[in-house]
Formats: C-alpha cells, structure tokens, sequence
C-alpha cells in the first residue's frame, strides 16, 4: 500500500473505528467481543483497502464482517458455556452505553441491529438492507416497528421521573407541589422520530 493509500486508511479508520464498535457494542451487548470482531473486522479493510475504499459504504462492509465474526464467536462462546459452564461472564457494558444497551435490548434481534445501524453507525437503509441481508422495504418496517416499540418503553418510563428528570421524589414523583402536572407533556422530550 502506497503512502496515500495508507493516509487515508488512517482517516478513515480514526472516523468510522468508534461507530463501527459502538453500534457492535449495543448490538451484542459484549464490549470484549466488540472490540475483537471489530479490530479484527478493520485489519481486514486494512489488507484489502485498494478494493475496500471503493466500495459505496467501506464502514457498512466493514461492520457487516465485525458482525459476522461476532456471530461467530457468540455461537463459540455458547459452546463453551455448555462444555465449560464454570467460566465466568463477558465484561458488561460500561455506562452510558449500558443505560441505552437496557432498552435496546428489548427489541427483537432484527429491530435491535437496525435500530443501532441507523442510529449509532449512521447507515442508509439501503447500507442496512445489505448488511442484514434483507430488502430495504423490511428495513424500513423493522425500523418504523422498532421506533414505536421504544416509545411505548419510554412511555412507560416516563411516569417515574418528576418534571426534573429524578426518580420520585419528595412528592412521589407525579402529582403534587413538584410533581407534573395535568397540563405537562413530557413525550415531547421522549418523541423517537422515524
């Protein structure tokens, strides 16, 4: 690889490298595995970048492999639990991630790595159609689904923070002196646009 080539490997790896591994992050669930498919996913960009670089999304393939070699070493890693069930638990997410990772991970699998797709990785529907190996049409679908089942879930949340954004409180949360009133809305600040 020439010195350009190289130049712009750098670049681009320094701008994608934490989306890719933010958006494997919250989709597995596993930051050490994250980091493994993912660094691992980019060294393989890096061998073949003069072919890589000219795809329309280099970041979409590059994650498409980081997920596959997730896939692989989850399907590993279950075996192993079974033939080895004393090894102990993967690192758990670190916060915030952990706090978005809570509510994501409600979602089915499919709306799950849309939804991070779209949102962490910053990829087109077509880019996520691809990756998913689905048509742009039910990546749209999954994400529309994936939407409304999140606002139901902040929904639902919403009713445990007082107008301050603190759980309860000196009033029991709702109602009261410092509680939300009737006139309130706090959807507003809980609205998932599609």
């Amino acid at each position: 690889m020439n010195r350009d080539k190289g130049m712009e490997f750098a670049s681009w790896y320094k701008r994608e490298h934490p989306r890719v591994l933010a958006s494997l992050v919250l989709v597995s669930g596993d930051i050490d595995q994250a980091r493994d498919a993912v660094d691992e996913a980019f060294c393989r960009a890096l061998t073949r970048w003069d072919r890589v670089s000219t795809f329309d999304s280099p970041a979409g393939w590059t994650y498409k492999v980081a997920l596959n070699l997730h896939r692989r070493a989850r399907r590993r890693a279950t075996l192993e639990r079974h033939l080895l069930p004393w090894m102990t638990r993967a690192t758990e997410v670190p916060a915030p991630a952990d706090e978005i990772w809570q509510i994501v991970e409600q979602l089915p699998p499919r709306q799950r790595a849309a939804v991070v797709l779209r949102h962490v990785a910053a990829l087109h529907e077509q880019e996520i159609a691809e990756i998913l190996g689905v048509t742009r049409g039910t990546v749209s679908r999954t994400l529309r689904a994936a939407h409304e089942h999140l606002g139901q879930v902040l929904d639902e949340d919403e009713g445990d923070y007082d107008e301050h954004g603190g759980k309860g409180g000196e009033h029991g949360g709702k109602g009261g002196e410092h509680g939300a009133g009737a006139d309130d809305n706090p959807k507003e600040s809980y609205h998932v646009s599609t």
